[in-house]
């Protein structure tokens, strides 16, 4: 490799790096508030407390606002796939959806992980 191919190559992921931050700051904050209120239909799968209502649903309480935003979206577009979902998200805005991942992600979560449950040789 040349010298100015490795100059152009870390010019390119400076900016990549930089960009980041910057296109996640044109999103929207979201509104707990109006999260609350287009909750009531999560509520029968997710729970009245995000938790979920039986082992088969996720839990949402708890979750990072920009991963339950993403899901959201990729449900809404079709990136994800799930007939279900689908029909709830398909008419939520970007700001509907916003407002739904701050609201759950600010509730208290009863999260688990697999620490300490792996056995290691």
């Amino acid at each position: 490799m040349n010298l100015t191919f490795k100059i152009k190559t870390l010019a390119r992921l400076a900016l990549l790096v930089l960009a980041i931050p910057a296109a996640s700051a044109f999103a929207a904050p979201g509104n707990l508030e109006s999260g609350k209120k287009l909750a009531p239909p999560c509520q029968a799968c997710h729970g009245a407390d995000g938790n979920a209502t039986a082992p088969i649903y996720p839990k949402l309480a708890g979750q990072y606002a920009d991963y339950l935003a993403r899901s959201l979206t990729e449900y809404r577009d079709g990136g994800r796939v799930n007939p279900i979902m689908a029909a709830f998200v398909e008419k939520l805005s970007d700001q509907d959806i916003q407002d739904l991942a701050a609201y759950y992600a600010a509730m208290p979560g009863q999260l688990d992980d697999l620490d300490g449950r792996m056995k290691t040789k």
